[in-house]
């Protein structure tokens, strides 16, 4: 069976992927008025909310990090909530808390920035452990505990974090539980010289962009079940058990990937598929995902690192090593 023809098997299977296709175009489209460039970065985040996970954004001060997270929640019709992460947040300023009313004599509930569909984690490295732990629930499990009554997320719930990898004086690096709850860790590059210069050219223009709303929570939830249902078949399955399995013995790897980043590439590349407007996932899509799926999840050998080996140079080498299947 060729995998990268229309699938053989299973042809009374059939999802229609055109609205997941046309509202994918039509949120990138409207989101790069605003923020020029980053394409696949941006792909990658309509991929991450298809599969209702988060992801990191990581990359100096001044790429627009914040402002692509806003831009994105505000064309997908979301409720939007931002967290500037600092040392002294506690988990209740994010979480909420208990808070007596002197009207009823009683104790409400009032709830913080996680409720809400799209919530941006801005600096989430700035703040104590404690505090970045009070994330692990609702990234998890989708819900929200305040004092011992929990409460569901929104849907859909994603959420964006952000990261300066430049400055480390009083940062706390995110631990591995934590990191493992993100899809992707998406790197920002600098601008190239000619989406500079347009970045300029807007600014000089002096025109404020307002985005227009393309989608609304309940079309995502829809999208989202037709994205579940797109077909995979066993052989790209084996496939990412091989890059996965390659990872656990490679020489230069520490910490190999666990059974989630099988999970994630096997739920992303449905969701790539269907933006490409497939019903069904290729190697292929299985390959571009590699990159931002693991590069987060894989820990080098000290030996390695002192020979200036990069995590992404290794994920390449794994995937020309893994023979894949036509």
């Amino acid at each position: 069976m060729s995998i990268n023809s229309p699938k053989q098997q299973a042809p009374d299977v059939h999802v229609d992927v055109s609205l997941v296709r046309e509202v994918a175009q039509d949120v990138l489209t409207e989101v790069s008025r605003v923020v020029v460039g980053y394409g696949d970065i941006l792909q990658n985040l309509f991929v991450s909310m298809l599969v209702d996970g988060h992801c990191l954004l990581e990359g100096v001060p001044g790429l627009a990090k914040s402002v692509m997270a806003k831009t994105f929640a505000k064309t997908l019709g979301c409720s939007f909530k931002r967290i500037q992460f600092v040392p002294d947040l506690l988990p209740a300023d994010i979480t909420g808390s208990m808070v007596y009313s002197n009207k009823t004599g009683e104790f409400e509930v009032r709830k913080g920035p996680l409720f809400a569909n799209f919530v941006l984690a801005d600096e989430i490295n700035r703040c104590a452990p404690k505090t970045q732990a009070a994330m692990l629930e609702v990234m998890a499990e989708k819900q929200i505990t305040i004092e011992g009554q929990s409460f569901p997320a929104e849907k859909p719930f994603i959420v964006v974090a952000t990261q300066n990898p430049v400055e480390q004086e009083g940062t706390y690096p995110l631990p591995e539980a934590q990191l493992d709850r993100f899809l992707f860790k998406l790197w920002l590059e600098y601008p190239t010289g000619e989406d500079e210069v347009e970045i300029l050219r807007r600014l000089d223009s002096g025109k404020l962009v307002d985005v227009d709303v393309i989608t609304d929570p309940n079309e995502i939830v829809e999208l989202q079940r037709v994205v579940n249902q797109v077909y995979i078949d066993d052989i790209v399955l084996e496939y990412i058990k091989d890059i996965i399995q390659k990872t656990r013995s490679d020489p230069q790897i520490a910490v190999g990937a666990g059974p989630r980043a099988s999970i994630v590439l096997m739920r992303c590349g449905k969701a790539k598929a269907a933006i490409l407007g497939r019903d069904y996932v290729k190697p292929d899509d299985i390959k571009d995902l590699c990159v931002p799926a693991l590069n987060h999840r894989l820990v080098l050998k000290p030996e390695a690192e002192l020979e200036g080996v990069n995590i992404v140079s290794v994920i390449n080498r794994i995937l020309s090593e893994t023979p894949c299947p036509l």
